[in-house]
């Protein structure tokens, strides 16, 4: 199991829960998921469309809507990052999931 620690500084939004897939634990090194969940909590959104990113930045007002970040890990593994838009919820999920 992934365990991860942010302070919130770091955060431009609540995570809530962060609730990692086990799919994402047995496939991704937790180092690629720990920094992934850094970046999209600082609001770099990774490899998602330009319509994605800019949805994106309109969802950081409070509550406006959910968050998608798109990574892969060192070896190439795509995995999504998704903030519920309540913000009470944060899943870390392999693409295909």
């Amino acid at each position: 199991m992934t365990t991860i620690t942010l302070s919130p500084q770091e955060c431009l939004f609540p995570l809530g829960t962060v609730d990692v897939a086990d799919a994402v634990n047995r496939t991704v090194p937790a180092e690629d998921v720990s920094a992934a969940l850094a970046r999209h909590a600082r609001g770099d959104w990774g490899d998602v469309s330009e319509e994605d990113e800019a949805q994106n930045d309109l969802s950081l007002m409070p509550h406006a809507g959910r968050l998608c970040s798109v990574y892969h890990d060192r070896y190439g593994v795509k995995f999504r990052i998704i903030t519920d838009g309540d913000r009470s919820k944060t899943s870390i999920l392999l693409a295909r999931d």
